[in-house]
């Protein structure tokens, strides 16, 4: 029942420089400005590519406050889409997995999921806008990932059959890609299970505490205007990656995009490593 992951939130102290941010480095746009009192926070939206981006600045009391008062800013939720988020919330209900409801939205507390904090959101078509295409993954640090898949799987209609393993040494990780349509589309959830805790992935969670919400990840046409704009800001980033066999590919640094860790591919190039690397050839167009 989930279409795409459609959105992510950043808990930030100051929404409109966060909104600056997203302009300078994507060419994002200026969506709405509203309040979303299930969170306690003031929210501005951002569209880049065919997603959204919920900047999200405490208005009080609330897990947003809560998240800024220990973590500072960072990424706080991720969001998927379904074309019927009354029918999804009735599974959820049937399936004892807690939400709240507003603004046509369902939002997901991590002690209802693996550790990761969800928005449910109705599926909606949109022009691509700025610099990258869509957003595609969110990853969740989880203890179990066979558990953890069994839990989306059962809980959000997914396949279980179209999951593809994953694992890492260098990174120090195994799981599993939840993909949501295959290969139509490589929306997903990523369950990264750690298997050295020295490595960064592996810090990160036993900061956090245990399960959590770790990174996204983007594709785009070309990450050189992404990395043209990041050099011209002096912000930080890498390029490469374990799986990517090319260099079109980068990570965004946390201290350049408030706190949160983005990886970013060139079109098809994720292919390699979710199930179907043949997408990855010449020509090959899929998403």
């Amino acid at each position: 029942m989930l279409e795409h992951v459609d959105r992510v939130q950043i808990a930030v102290t100051d929404r409109a420089a966060a909104a600056q941010t997203f302009a300078d480095v994507f060419d994002a746009e200026t969506v709405k400005d509203d309040e979303v009192k299930a969170l306690g926070a003031k929210r501005r939206v951002v569209h880049a590519g065919t997603s959204e981006f919920e900047l999200l600045e405490p208005s009080g009391p609330g897990p947003v406050q809560d998240y800024v008062e220990e973590w500072r800013e960072g990424l706080f939720g991720a969001g998927f889409s379904t074309k019927d988020v009354g029918a999804l919330a009735k599974r959820l209900d049937a399936k004892g997995v807690g939400y709240d409801e507003e603004g046509g939205q369902l939002f997901i507390a991590p002690d209802q999921t693996p550790g990761l904090r969800m928005v449910i959101s109705e599926e909606r078509e949109r022009p691509m806008v700025g610099l990258i295409r869509y957003l595609y993954e969110a990853t969740n640090l989880i203890n179990d990932h066979e558990a953890a898949a069994n839990f989306y799987a059962h809980a959000f209609g997914l396949d279980a059959s179209k999951f593809v393993p994953i694992a890492s040494k260098d990174y120090g990780y195994k799981g599993q890609l939840t993909m949501f349509n295959p290969p139509e589309r490589l929306d997903r959830i990523e369950l990264s299970q750690i298997t050295d805790p020295y490595r960064p992935m592996g810090r990160f969670m036993q900061r956090r505490g245990g399960e959590c919400l770790y990174m996204c990840y983007v594709e785009a046409e070309s990450v050189d205007p992404i990395a043209e704009r990041m050099d011209a800001r002096r912000l930080r980033y890498a390029r490469g990656g374990e799986n990517t066999h090319n260099p079109d590919n980068m990570f965004l640094h946390p201290s350049s995009l408030h706190g949160v860790l983005m990886g970013c591919s060139r079109t098809n190039a994720a292919w390699v490593w979710s199930g179907h690397p043949e997408l990855y050839a010449a020509g090959a167009r899929a998403g």
